[in-house]
């Protein structure tokens, strides 16, 4: 069994908000962490059935439950009339709630109740290094690190169905596109811009809709946690510096399945891509965990000199290679961000074999690096 390092510490003293993409363990880690919690199921039939026509039940049900417990509710987007029930409960009865879900979305479209603010936000990610004793670098560079997936030898068919499942139950059954073959085609358009600057406009282009549709359909990406905006870095500004996002998607595994991607072997630009964004990954669900997802940017001049990942005030600036042997040349871009911001600490990830620093900057191979970043030795927060 896997010990996953996200332990929902808020849910002891208070209603969360528990949010993740599906399949990433949000029931698994709940059913370990609170095995004595009442639990509603809405993705079962019958529970949603007999809530959705009667809402009140959930309050009848619960207003004799012991103060201070604890009582779960799976996939609430589902149901978003039951939060007004929640509120009263933990007014009135001052229960505590965990409310999970694949998605806000709907529950702030559809003007839910969103219990003004006395539930707190957690965000579940897929698996990191830090979980996995024999973590194996090349595997989830090519399954990713959705537990299902990684955890198997070929996750190609179980990919193919988790982008169907998704389809299905966040774009189809929640009605969030109108067309939905111009969505399908933006999908495989968005994981061609996973890890580039993003331009609606010429994403626009690529799928034959308009850039404010576009726009659109990357935002149902975020909100449905299905990929992510990583801004640019502009503080201090001493040379122009370009200022569109990034767009990275959830899960490199599900990159790859839909850029039709696989057996990539080190060395290859495919793996290089790949090897990237399995990093920013790592980063986003360190930073996630620690409730400053705000801290991530990337760093990127008019003149093409680049950052990968600039973590806090500029405190941190870090390149990702994929190269055995970094080389001079692959470290303009940290020279430069170095001199706008000498106070940063410099870092290129990478598959040297050894540890190693050229002037100022560090250069960590990667399993080192994530040993670090999960320690709080390479970003402390």
């Amino acid at each position: 069994m896997i010990t996953r390092y996200f332990k929902l510490e808020d849910a002891k003293e208070d209603s969360v908000f528990f949010f993740g993409a599906r399949q990433t363990g949000k029931t698994t880690l709940l059913k370990q962490l609170f095995p004595r919690a009442r639990y509603y199921d809405l993705l079962k039939s019958d529970e949603f059935e007999r809530l959705s026509r009667r809402p009140y039940l959930l309050r009848e049900e619960l207003q004799d439950y012991p103060k201070g417990e604890l009582v779960i509710i799976d996939e609430i987007q589902k149901l978003p009339i039951l939060l007004d029930e929640v509120h009263w409960l933990m007014t009135n009865k001052e229960l505590r709630f965990i409310l999970t879900g694949s998605s806000a979305r709907k529950l702030r479209r559809s003007g839910a109740n969103l219990l003004g603010g006395r539930a707190l936000l957690n965000n579940f990610y897929p698996l990191v290094s830090a979980e996995l004793e024999d973590f194996d670098l090349d595997h989830a560079v090519n399954n990713g690190m959705i537990p299902r997936h990684y955890l198997i030898a070929d996750a190609s068919k179980r990919l193919s169905g988790y982008v169907g499942t998704y389809l299905q139950t966040e774009i189809i059954e929640e009605a969030l596109v109108r067309n939905l073959p111009s969505f399908n085609r933006f999908l495989e358009a968005a994981a061609l811009t996973s890890g580039e600057m993003l331009v609606y406009t010429n994403v626009a282009s690529d799928c034959g809709v308009s850039a404010v549709t576009i726009k659109a359909y990357f935002e149902i990406l975020v909100d449905t946690l299905f990929g992510y905006l990583i801004p640019a870095y502009t503080k201090v500004v001493k040379r122009k510096l370009v200022q569109a996002p990034k767009f990275y998607m959830f899960d490199v595994g599900v990159t790859n399945y839909l850029l039709h991607r696989s057996s990539l072997r080190q060395g290859s630009p495919e793996y290089g891509h790949a090897f990237e964004h399995l990093i920013i990954q790592e980063i986003i669900a360190y930073l996630g965990y620690h409730g400053r997802q705000k801290d991530l940017s990337y760093w990127r001049t008019g003149y093409g000199y680049e950052v990968d990942a600039v973590l806090g005030d500029a405190q941190v600036g870090i390149e990702i290679k994929s190269s055995a042997e970094v080389k001079d040349n692959q470290l303009k871009g940290l020279r430069s961000f170095g001199e706008d911001y000498p106070q940063a600490r410099l870092i290129v990830v990478s598959l040297d074999k050894y540890r190693r620093r050229k002037d100022n900057i560090e250069i960590i191979p990667v399993r080192e690096f994530l040993s670090d970043l999960w320690a709080n030795k390479i970003y402390e927060v």
